[in-house]
């Protein structure tokens, strides 16, 4: 298949899942190995920024996935009637920021190190689709583990976990509580960046 051909078969198929779609995925539909779609993507990336279209192409990790291009998002709420969504409040964020570096956690674990109970954090982390559960600890009650998903990447502009910040490693007590607060700010500037570009995915009138 002809280098156009992909690029275009790519576009397609990203823009009509709307979702993240895998990159071997990709690979396997289209009879190519999984670099040709990766140096294929990079080039898209360039050549929409390039020519400042409407539309971006992400890196998620091990997908990719089409949104709109930052700088039309006031213009797309206004027109689909939509609203941002709020900030992560800083318990929010301590709870993410410990399952980022640490996942898979059980939420016993984020309790442990944060010291305080986080039912409702993770609860409503899940709602924001930015965890997600991913099976069980072999221990017993076999408590729940959980793990970011491509939503915490999109929503903080990684192209996946490799991009966080390096963090010394926290042991559970006041000092590693202190020393995960640099981790925490450095989520929630990224947070307030792409919150303020807003980034938006090409869905079905989802934002």
């Amino acid at each position: 298949m002809e280098c156009e051909n992909i690029e275009c078969a790519i576009e397609a198929i990203l823009f009509v899942s709307g979702e993240p779609v895998k990159l071997s995925r990709i690979a396997a539909v289209l009879g190519v190995e999984d670099s040709v779609i990766a140096e294929t993507a990079e080039k898209m990336k360039d050549k929409y920024n390039l020519e400042r279209r409407g539309i971006r192409l992400l890196r998620l990790d091990d997908s990719l996935q089409l949104c709109s291009s930052p700088e039309f998002a006031d213009l797309i709420r206004r027109a689909l009637e939509t609203r941002k969504q709020p900030q992560l409040s800083q318990p929010a964020l301590e709870v993410l920021s410990i399952i980022a570096y640490f996942q898979p956690v059980t939420r016993a674990y984020v309790e442990q190190v944060r010291g305080v109970d986080s039912s409702y954090t993770v609860s409503l982390l899940l709602e924001r689709d930015l965890i997600e559960s991913c099976g069980r600890l072999p221990a017993p009650g076999r408590p729940m583990l959980y793990k970011t998903t491509h939503a915490f990447l999109r929503t903080f502009g990684l192209e996946s976990l490799q991009e966080l910040p390096q963090l010394p490693k926290i042991e559970v007590s006041d000092d590693g509580r202190e020393r995960i607060q640099d981790a925490i700010l450095e989520l929630k500037e990224r947070e307030s960046a792409e919150n303020q570009s807003g980034e938006l995915r090409v869905e079905s009138g989802e934002i």
